[in-house]
C-alpha cells in the first residue's frame, strides 16, 4: 500500500488543479461547518427567531452536539471530492498514463491501489481537518469542555470518513466507465441530486405502496452513504426546537455503506481487468 501511495503521490504532488480542487473542498468543509456564529448573528440581524428563541443563544458548537452537527453540514458539500478523483482517474485513462505504467510492469492490482490509497488520504485529510476545526470551535463557543463531552460522539467523524471514502469509490467506478471528465461528473451530479433521490422518494413515500418499498430504500448506494451523517432531511439542529432527531447510526447503516463500497471496488476491479490496456 505504501509503494502504491508513492506511485500516486509522485503523479500528484506537482500537479496544481490537484491542489486546487482539495484546497477548495477543505475551504468549502471550513466555511460550512464554522460560519454557523455568523449565520445566526445574520439570523438576528434580520429579525429573526425560533419559536421566540434568540437564533444567537442556540448552541451548535456545544460538545458533543458539534460532531454530529458539522458532518451533517460537511456532508453537503461531499460532491465536491469526487471532482478530484475523476481528474484523477481520467488523466490516467486520457493521456495512456495508466497503459504506460502497465507496460512498464506496474500492475492493475497496484493501480488499483495507489488509487485507492489515494481516496484513504483524501478522506482521512478531511476528516482530520474537521476534527480539529470543530475542536478549536467548540473550545471557544462550548458551554462545557470536559474531555467526557469533547471526546463523546467521535463516531459521527468515522461516518463522515467512510462516507467520504465510499463516495469517492462510487467516482471512481464512474471515471472508470465514462473517460471524459465532463460527463463523468453531470452523471454524478444528476444521479446524487436527481436520479436516486426522486426514485426513493417515491418508494418511501408514495401514499399506495409505501408499505411494501420503504423497506428497500436504505440499501439505494446514495441514500446509504448520506445515511451515515443524516439525510438533508434529518437536521441536527432540530433538536435546539424541541424536536425529536435521529441521534444514532445504526450498525445495519455501517453494514451497507461497507458493502457498497466493497461493490464499487469489486466493480472497478473486474473494469479494470476487463480492459485491455496493452493494445
Amino acid at each position: 500500500m505504501i509503494r502504491a501511495f508513492t506511485l500516486e503521490w509522485l503523479k500528484l504532488k506537482h500537479y496544481k488543479v490537484f491542489w486546487i480542487l482539495f484546497g477548495l473542498y477543505l475551504l468549502a468543509q471550513l466555511i460550512i461547518t464554522n460560519g454557523g456564529v455568523f449565520f445566526l448573528e445574520w439570523l438576528k440581524s434580520k429579525g429573526a427567531d425560533f419559536q421566540g428563541i434568540d437564533p444567537t443563544i442556540l448552541p451548535i458548537y456545544d460538545f458533543p452536539d458539534i460532531w454530529q452537527n458539522s458532518t451533517w453540514l460537511a456532508s453537503f458539500v461531499k460532491v465536491l471530492i469526487s471532482f478530484i478523483v475523476i481528474v484523477s482517474v481520467n488523466n490516467e485513462l486520457s493521456y495512456n498514463t495508466l497503459r504506460q505504467n502497465i507496460i512498464d510492469g506496474v500492475s492493475k492490482r497496484e493501480f488499483l491501489l495507489s488509487k485507492f490509497s489515494l481516496i484513504l488520504f483524501l478522506a482521512g485529510v478531511c476528516t482530520l481537518v474537521l476534527f480539529l476545526s470543530g475542536l478549536v470551535a467548540g473550545m471557544i463557543y462550548s458551554h462545557v469542555t470536559d474531555l467526557k463531552y469533547v471526546f463523546d460522539q467521535l463516531d459521527y467523524l468515522l461516518a463522515y470518513f467512510l462516507q467520504l471514502v465510499v463516495f469517492s469509490l462510487f467516482a471512481f467506478s464512474i471515471a472508470m466507465v465514462i473517460k471524459k471528465a465532463g460527463f463523468a461528473i453531470v452523471l454524478i451530479f444528476l444521479y446524487n441530486l436527481v436520479f436516486e433521490p426522486i426514485v426513493t422518494a417515491i418508494l418511501e413515500f408514495a401514499p399506495f405502496t409505501r408499505d411494501y418499498t420503504a423497506g428497500i430504500v436504505k440499501f439505494f448506494p446514495m441514500y446509504s452513504i448520506e445515511k451515515l451523517c443524516g439525510k438533508a432531511y434529518e437536521s441536527p439542529f432540530a433538536r435546539y426546537l424541541f424536536q425529536e432527531i435521529k441521534d444514532s447510526i445504526y450498525w445495519y447503516e455501517w453494514l451497507i455503506a461497507i458493502g457498497w463500497g466493497l461493490l464499487f471496488i469489486l466493480f472497478i476491479n473486474w473494469v479494470l481487468n476487463k480492459r485491455d490496456l496493452k493494445a
